[in-house]
């Protein structure tokens, strides 16, 4: 998938977000392998990683099934990078996946955890 057509699934993600009272933090924060597409706030004040995936088919699997071990340990260090910038308590946090299925959005919060990686 090219940039362009990931930077337009992560803005149509972020519309829904932020539709479902979840703030913008940060964009595409990334530090030495990993990356993690938005970074929101919700209404409870947790900080949630959200790692944004699309697949025009399900034929092999849907979107969030490709989500192995080690992308989640990816997004988990990049999420202990973010925090090591964090000023003050941290807050607590969560990993969800926007996933786009053959066109279908579908939200899984706290998709899961960082030790489960």
């Amino acid at each position: 998938m090219s940039k362009t057509v990931g930077d337009a699934f992560e803005t149509r993600a972020l519309e829904y977000l932020q539709r479902h009272r979840l703030r913008l933090v940060a964009r595409n924060v990334a530090c030495r392998g990993g990356e993690i597409d938005l970074v929101m706030r919700d209404r409870d004040g947790a900080l949630v990683f959200v790692e944004v995936r699309a697949r025009a088919s399900r034929r092999f699997a849907d979107a969030a099934a490709s989500i192995g071990v080690r992308k989640r340990r990816r997004l988990i260090r990049a999420a202990q990078h973010y925090l090591s910038a964090w000023r003050g308590a941290w807050p607590a946090c969560r990993f969800d996946v926007v996933a786009f299925d053959a066109g279908r959005i579908v939200w899984l919060a706290d998709a899961f955890r960082a030790d489960d990686a």
